[in-house]
C-alpha cells in the first residue's frame, strides 16, 4: 500500500466544504422524512398551526435548496478528486467510471430502501462530468448560466409532457406491497416506485437532471477558482452574493406565488420555480460561509464538518433506519402521523448522527460507507483506523 492513498489530514481539508456538506444533509433528512406522510396519501392533508409554521420553514430554507447545495458540492468535490487522481498517475476518466459504476451499486442498496434516491442521479451526471472536466474556468461559466438561465423554458415545456404511469405511493395494490411486512416485497415497492415516479417522469427525468448538471458544473468552476480556499479574500464578494441571492429570491418568490395563485398564462412558457429556488440556496450558502469566515458558531461547525465528511454513510443511515420506522417491515407508521413528527424526527436523528459522526472521525479516517467505497475505488484497503490524533478540524477553524 503506497502512502498516496492515505486520507486528507484534518488540518489540510476545506472545512466549509464539509460544513455546507452537513447543511445540506439536514435538509435532504428532513425533506425525505416528511415524504414518507404523503405515501398512501389520496387527498389533501390538513395540518395544524405548528406544522403549518414548519411547512414554511421547510419550503423556504430546506426544500430543494439542500439537494441542489449538495449537487454543487458534488462537483466541487469531483473536480478535486479528478485533479488528485491525475497528480498519481492515474487515469481520470477511468478511475472515476469505475468510482461512478460503484456509486450505481450503492445507488441501488439506497433505492431498495427508499423511493428518492438521488444517488443514482449523481451516479449518471458524473459519468457525463467527466466530458467538462478539462474545460476552462470560462468555458464552465458560460455553459452553467447558459443552464441556468433556460431552466425557465424548459421546466415550462417539460411540465406539459405527460406520461401515464401507475400511481405506485398511493394505489392501494401497491401499498400492500410497502406494507407487507415482507423484505423482498418492500424492496420491489421501493424500486418500483423510484422508476416509475422518478427516472420516467419527465420532470424529473429533464428538468431535475438539467438542474442537477447546472449544479454540477458551477461547482466544478468554482473548484477550478479556487473559490472556497479564498472565502476571506472574497469577503466582499461574498457579503454581495449573499445581499443581491436574498432581493432576488424575495422578489422572485413574491412574482411567483401570484402567478400561481392567478395562473398566469406566463407560467406556460416561463416556470420560474428554480430560479426561486437557486438564488434562495445561494443565499444561505453565502451566509454560513460568511458566519464561517467570521468565526462564528464554531462548536456547531465542528459538528457539521464531521457529518458532511459523513455525508454518503448518514444519507444511507437515515433512509435505512426510515424504512424500518415507516414500513410494514417495522414500526409502520408511515402517513400516521402529523406533519410536524416527520419533520422533528428527521432534526432529532440529524442531530444523533452528528455527534456519532464526530465520535467515530476520533477513531477513523472516514465513514464506513465511504471506507468501502474509496477502498473498492482505489481496489484496495485503504487505511480506515487512524494510527496517531490529529488536530481537531474545531480548533483549525477561523
Amino acid at each position: 500500500m503506497t502512502n498516496s492513498y492515505h486520507p486528507v489530514e484534518q488540518s489540510k481539508r476545506t472545512a466549509i466544504v464539509d460544513i455546507l456538506r452537513g447543511w445540506a444533509i439536514l435538509g435532504v433528512a428532513i425533506g425525505n422524512y416528511i415524504d414518507f406522510l404523503y405515501i398512501g396519501a389520496e387527498k389533501e392533508i390538513k395540518h395544524d398551526t405548528f406544522s403549518e409554521i414548519l411547512q414554511y420553514v421547510n419550503r423556504y430554507l430546506f426544500a430543494a435548496k439542500s439537494w441542489t447545495l449538495l449537487t454543487l458540492l458534488f462537483g466541487y468535490g469531483f473536480a478535486i478528486l479528478i485533479n488528485n487522481v491525475a497528480s498519481k498517475g492515474k487515469n481520470p476518466v477511468t478511475f472515476f467510471a469505475w468510482r461512478m459504476i460503484l456509486l450505481f451499486i450503492l445507488a441501488f442498496i439506497n433505492s431498495s430502501f427508499w423511493l428518492g434516491d438521488i444517488l443514482k442521479d449523481y451516479a449518471f451526471l458524473g459519468l457525463v462530468l467527466l466530458l467538462f472536466y478539462k474545460c476552462s474556468a470560462k468555458t464552465l461559466a458560460i455553459i452553467s448560466t447558459v443552464i441556468i438561465l433556460t431552466i425557465p423554458f424548459l421546466m415550462a415545456y417539460v411540465n406539459g409532457i405527460k406520461i401515464e404511469h401507475p400511481a405506485i405511493a398511493t394505489n392501494p395494490e401497491y401499498l400492500k406491497l410497502y406494507h407487507s411486512g415482507n423484505w423482498i416485497e418492500f424492496f420491489r415497492f421501493n424500486l418500483l416506485a423510484s422508476f416509475y415516479e422518478q427516472i420516467i417522469v419527465p420532470g424529473y427525468a429533464f428538468t431535475a437532471h438539467y438542474v442537477m448538471l447546472g449544479c454540477m458544473l458551477f461547482g466544478l468552476l468554482l473548484q477550478k477558482i479556487s473559490f472556497f480556499d479564498r472565502l476571506k479574500e472574497l469577503k466582499k464578494l461574498l457579503k454581495y452574493v449573499c445581499g443581491i441571492s436574498f432581493i432576488l429570491a424575495v422578489i422572485i418568490g413574491i412574482v411567483f406565488n401570484i402567478a400561481i395563485i392567478y395562473k398566469a398564462p406566463f407560467l406556460k412558457i416561463f416556470h420560474p420555480l428554480y430560479w426561486l429556488v437557486l438564488s434562495t440556496m445561494v443565499f444561505i450558502a453565502t451566509g454560513i460561509c460568511l458566519l464561517y469566515i467570521n468565526g462564528k458558531l464554531k462548536t456547531v461547525f465542528s459538528y457539521f464538518n464531521a457529518g458532511g465528511k459523513m455525508t454518503l454513510t448518514n444519507y444511507m443511515s437515515q433512509n435505512i433506519l426510515a424504512g424500518i420506522l415507516f414500513s410494514g417491515i417495522g414500526l409502520g407508521i408511515a402517513d400516521s402521523m402529523p406533519y410536524w413528527f416527520y419533520f422533528i424526527l428527521a432534526v432529532f436523528i440529524f442531530i444523533i448522527q452528528l455527534f456519532i459522526s464526530k465520535w467515530w472521525l476520533s477513531k477513523y479516517n472516514y465513514g464506513p460507507i465511504e471506507w468501502v467505497w474509496r477502498s473498492a475505488s482505489y481496489r484496495e484497503w485503504v487505511p480506515f483506523k487512524k494510527t496517531k490524533p490529529e488536530v481537531s478540524a474545531d480548533i483549525k477553524m477561523v
